[in-house]
């Protein structure tokens, strides 16, 4: 028996959304979208019971700058954000990606065993992520005296502690959970995906902040209430820095420009049908062929890193030239180097952050690993999401061969157009997945409007992008039902 007939009873049985069994109307789709939008907002704004509150010595957010791309709130329900599905998916990226599974996507009673696999690899990584923020003798998410003393009426003084951190934990439990069915629910019910939806719902309720306070410090200068001259040299440097955030702005700009110019750029291999002529078409490849999500997958592993770095120095302890930690965060040794840079602070060693303190040759070396790890992880992790979501050239030939469409000039015979389609798909994702990867590191150097990180705003805009593309091919099949039949029902 292989584990797939081991493990059919279990996967097969967990709980799922029921896909429509029909056409789902464009306005039910959207009412279903803004109805999920609604409750992630109202999620994100109920406080866990019994932990310390931020600034009462509950510390600070411990994904830190990572929560642009893992979504969720600190100390809320919704603490893990889409991180436990984003780490399931690395994990089934990779094992996929070797061949352990033989799950053939393809086969509709396999589909069910992958889906049920990830939901379940889901609940391991909230255990896994959720047990020690909370279990930990340093715990990321401490017990508040208050609720350990209204416990200790209820279980009793000696067991008040352990009683409220599982409470603690059963409530990011939940939310982790509720975020998994949200993603399921828009994913079949609504508009795009779930995990895109909450990405670009908290990084563009960052950046209006952000914009806000940009513009009310430059209202401030203006008006004469800070001091300083922005005539002089030093005044007009620090009105490009973080008090006036003017190369925030550009670079804010610059990158929502480069990556909508990205997505318009693609090679169109032209399309003919073998049985109705003059019925022609396009299939085009972008520029970002895989899109920015696999981001997602390259800096939820670095969150992960970091995570596993506190984590050992504050049970085992770690010696220094593995990792030295200040304030929660790596300040040496190998785990310093690893971690990822998230502000010009980071690097700027004539500044006042913390490169200040270091050395010329660690700053650098640490932008150099950084550099490394995101245009390298960015080009594998493009390769492993276009042939996991039936992106590649031979998932693409059969779609093609199955449309009854042919590339003019050759025989239509999948195999051949495979071969074509070998020239291009490789090659563009490699690049597509290194060009993301540069851009999100110099966007996090040069620094964004409201701190959202540049791989925040790459995802936010492609995304956003992506969304507008499909309300218009929405649109158009409710204009045209007989386009649903081209697209697929």
């Amino acid at each position: 028996m292989g584990w797939k007939e081991a493990a059919e009873p279990v996967l097969t049985r967990m709980p799922a959304v029921q896909r429509p069994e029909g056409h789902v109307p464009f306005k039910r789709k959207l009412g279903w979208t803004g109805g999920v939008l609604v409750l992630y907002f109202f999620l994100t704004t109920v406080t866990v019971f019994g932990t310390v509150p931020v600034g009462a010595g509950g510390g600070g957010d411990a994904f830190g700058q990572f929560r642009s791309i893992l979504a969720g709130a600190n100390r809320s329900i919704l603490h893990l954000g889409i991180g436990p599905i984003v780490t399931a998916s690395i994990v089934l990226q990779l094992l996929g990606g070797a061949n352990l599974l033989g799950l053939d996507t393809n086969d509709p009673r396999d589909q069910v065993l992958y889906q049920g696999l990830q939901k379940l690899l889901v609940l391991v990584m909230i255990c896994l992520t959720g047990l020690p923020m909370v279990f930990l003798s340093n715990a990321i998410l401490p017990v508040e005296q208050a609720a350990a003393t209204t416990m200790a009426g209820i279980v009793g003084q000696a067991n008040a502690g352990l009683a409220v951190q599982l409470l603690i934990f059963a409530q990011i439990l939940v939310g982790g959970v509720l975020v998994l069915f949200m993603d399921e629910i828009v994913s079949k019910w609504g508009v795009g995906s779930g995990i895109g939806l909450f990405i670009v719902a908290g990084v563009s309720q960052s950046l209006v902040t952000g914009f806000f306070d940009m513009f009310g410090r430059w209202f401030a200068i203006v008006a004469g209430n800070v001091d300083f001259n922005v005539l002089t040299a030093d005044g007009f440097a620090r009105l490009l820095g973080p008090e006036g955030q003017l190369i925030a702005l550009a670079t804010t700009i610059l990158i929502f420009t480069i990556v909508v110019y990205a997505e318009s750029v693609r090679v169109e291999i032209p399309l003919s049908h073998a049985r109705v002529k003059g019925a022609r078409g396009r299939f085009p490849v972008k520029l970002i062929y895989a899109s920015v999500l696999p981001m997602i997958l390259v800096r939820a592993l670095q969150a992960n890193i970091q995570f596993l770095g506190r984590g050992l120095n504050s049970t085992v302890g770690l010696p220094g030239w593995a990792a030295q930690y200040s304030g929660g965060q790596a300040t040496g040794g190998l785990f310093y180097y690893l971690a990822p840079i998230q502000s010009p602070g980071d690097w700027m060693w004539w500044g006042t952050g913390q490169a200040a303190s270091m050395e010329i040759w660690q700053v650098l070396l640490r932008v150099g690993v950084d550099l490394t790890f995101m245009i390298a992880g960015g080009a594998v992790f493009a390769i492993f999401w276009v042939e996991t979501t039936d992106m590649g050239p031979k998932a693409t030939a059969k779609q093609i061969q199955n449309s009854g469409m042919q590339i003019p000039g050759f025989r239509q015979n999948v195999g051949v157009i495979e071969k074509v389609m070998e020239r291009y798909i490789p090659q563009v994702t490699v690049i597509g997945g290194a060009l993301v990867g540069l851009l999100a590191v110099l966007a996090n150097m040069l620094g964004t409007v409201g701190g959202v990180t540049g791989t925040g705003l790459l995802l936010t805009v492609s995304i956003t992008y992506k969304l507008y593309e499909e309300i218009a091919e929405e649109q158009l099949m409710e204009m045209h039902p007989m386009m649903r039949q081209m697209f697929g029902n």
